[in-house]
């Protein structure tokens, strides 16, 4: 599929964003439990149903009833460090944590948000199993802010603080694994106004609140630590929202992507009701269709009949060719109808004509089928091969998406794919979600509290941007870097401690990382304190900055060593000045001919030999300096 070129502001793109990032503080947000998590086998464990209960108003959120309809169980781990009875929900939430809320108010103070009179805890339904209540906890501290990105100023909604919910392990059949050590951690939710017009602007907008947020010191770091959602809507399309995208690079191709399946279901939509095809037309009329397969040999199929499962299959009225339309890179109109199918029908998957024949099915099989069900040459078969009852809800959730089409694009809640596309996850959430917790009493918010918390406020991004090029002597490029970095905090702390180059610390912690990452190193595997810890033998002396990248490597795969561990086992001990001289002195004395022949343009070859050979056990300036009074000595 090529890439559209799409002109976002003619199309009427809106885009809103929620910020979700952990908050570093010392305690959870409702017990004195420690947010952190733990790597260890579970103390714990203890096994729960959720079920959807009724609002106040009588209605059941549709949201919650989908996760219901999964009929799932779970079995939540814990131990005693990170857990107590009132993430189990035996025991009710403790006082709202003030440094949490102290937190949340600074970086809202920071985006010119008009703090409440009052916080008032609020419950938001989620059936998913990641909250042993069956509802988030939430309030909202501040209001009615803004942030500037370049020309653009653009409204913050609302700073709100919330528990995080718990962490998903695993599933084994209908056993779901959460593991509920980050269950209550602290979170800060920012969240836009629907004003962002283009992919590219929702990522600005995301880093310069990602920069705000960093600037109060109080953040967690690392992977899981932040999470984006994206409320994505154009005309005659649908608000899509996007849970949890978790790399900011890859927001802006979110978007992006999101805009083309948007306009490519529209205009299927367009073409099928050009076609004549009606929503009536598509009808809940399942054929079995067991005899059709009796002899095939595809392998799903044939699996599912020797367990004594049948196929099932269902006519779509002239959607012939349109299941393989594409909406997105691999994504087409029939793979949102198996999403669908898998989450409701609970099946493996589906089958349908415009991909066959294929999958050992043969084209006679495809004939034997299209009569079975008495096709027409322009309609297009869904089947499952499955029990009767998963068969049957798998292609009423495929009739549904197919009316949907007709209509264009569904609202939905989908999740993010590390390309970039998207997947169907649930339902969007009805209005019915959200209602008061009793079991904490309003916190009042005063003025002088308030003037207290404005007094100390942490240096703006800006002012921060313009100070490590002035105090550090970085180019503006780097400056930039660092400040939309995660390791802003860190680099300052590694400059202070120790001897070593701003500008060097900085490389590494932004470019030399960032390329280690693309190389598929698992640097959140190496802590800021081991980071610390090879400035500080770079500053002694005990450690070269080009064995750097070699020795994060080594930490990467072998977690619980230390620097000196890796410095041994990677043979990357700093050999003295006197041993350099001798290694310098015998390769010149082995390099005579190319001296004399080349003379003073023999260093480059030289210095790569010695860099070759030495390389991360030799400081390069020192080895420069070396070689040039050797090469100078000889050449007189």
């Amino acid at each position: 599929m090529k890439c559209l070129k799409i002109d976002y502001k003619k199309i009427g793109l809106k885009v809103g964003l929620e910020i979700h990032q952990q908050l570093d503080t010392s305690a959870k947000l409702f017990c004195n439990c420690k947010p952190e998590l733990f790597k260890e086998e579970p103390e714990i464990t203890f096994l729960r149903r959720l079920r959807p209960t009724q609002s106040e108003l009588g209605q059941i959120d549709p949201a919650a009833y989908f996760e219901f309809q999964k009929g799932v169980k779970i079995l939540y781990e814990a131990n005693r460090r990170t857990s107590c009875l009132v993430e189990m929900d035996e025991e009710p939430p403790h006082p709202l944590n003030m440094e949490a809320v102290e937190i949340t108010l600074k970086a809202a103070l920071m985006m010119n948000a008009k703090p409440v009179n009052e916080i008032h805890v609020m419950r938001k339904t989620v059936i998913d199993g990641s909250n042993t209540t069956g509802f988030q906890r939430t309030c909202v501290i501040a209001l009615n802010g803004e942030v500037k990105v370049g020309e653009k100023t653009v409204p913050i909604q609302h700073v709100s603080l919330e528990e995080d919910a718990a962490r998903k392990m695993g599933q084994e059949g209908n056993i779901i694994h959460y593991r509920i050590d980050r269950l209550g951690i602290p979170l800060i939710e920012v969240t836009t106004a629907p004003v962002i017009n283009s992919p590219k602007e929702a990522g600005e907008v995301a880093l310069a609140i990602g920069r705000i947020l960093r600037a109060t010191g109080k953040v967690k770091r690392g992977l899981g630590t932040i999470r984006q959602d994206i409320n994505i809507s154009i005309p005659n399309g649908a608000l899509i929202e996007i849970k949890g995208v978790q790399e900011l690079e890859l927001l802006p191709l979110v978007v992006e992507y999101e805009v083309q399946r948007q306009l490519n279901l529209i205009k299927i939509s367009e073409e099928l009701r050009e076609s004549g095809v009606k929503e009536e037309d598509i009808k809940e009329e399942f054929f079995n269709v067991t005899d059709v397969f009796k002899q095939t040999k595809c392998k799903v199929i044939r699996k599912a009949l020797d367990k004594n499962m049948q196929v099932l299959a269902v006519k779509l009225p002239k959607f012939k060719g349109f299941l393989k339309r594409e909406l997105m890179p691999g994504f087409r109109l029939g793979t949102e109808m198996a999403d669908r199918a898998r989450f409701w029908g609970r099946v493996g998957g589906i089958f349908h004509t415009d991909e066959l024949p294929a999958y050992g099915i043969t084209g006679e099989e495809v004939e034997k089928l299209r009569k079975a069900v008495k096709a027409e040459e322009h309609d297009a078969l869904v089947f499952v091969a499955d029990n009767p009852e998963n068969a049957g809800d798998a292609l009423k959730a495929v009739v549904e998406r197919a009316r949907e089409a007709m209509r264009g694009v569904p609202e939905e809640t989908r999740g993010p794919n590390p390309d970039g596309t998207t997947r169907y996850m649930r339902p969007r959430p009805g209005a019915a979600r959200m209602y008061p917790e009793t079991d904490i009493p309003p916190i009042q918010i005063t003025e002088d509290y308030v003037r207290r918390i404005s007094s100390q406020l942490p240096e703006p991004p800006e002012r921060k941007f313009e100070r490590l090029m002035k105090e550090c002597k970085l180019n503006q490029k780097l400056a930039r870097q660092i400040l939309d970095s995660e390791y802003d905090e860190l680099f300052e702390t590694i400059v202070k401690e120790s001897k070593v180059s701003p500008t060097t610390v900085a490389v590494f912690l932004t470019e030399t990382l960032k390329a280690l990452k693309r190389d598929g190193v698992q640097i959140d595997k190496v802590s800021e304190n081991k980071m610390r810890e090879i400035f500080s033998k770079i500053s002694s002396g005990e450690l070269t900055k080009e064995a750097i990248p070699d020795i994060v490597v080594w930490l990467s795969k072998h977690e619980n060593k230390g620097i000196q561990e890796a410095i041994n086992n990677l043979g990357l001990k700093v050999i003295s000045e006197d041993e350099l001289r001798a290694f310098v002195e015998k390769m010149i004395e082995d390099n005579r001919s190319l001296i004399q022949e080349r003379g003073e343009n023999s260093f480059g070859i030289l210095m790569g030999i010695i860099m070759r050979n030495l390389r991360g056990r030799v400081n390069a300036a020192v080895a420069s300096k070396i070689l040039k009074e050797k090469l100078k000595e000889l050449l007189e």
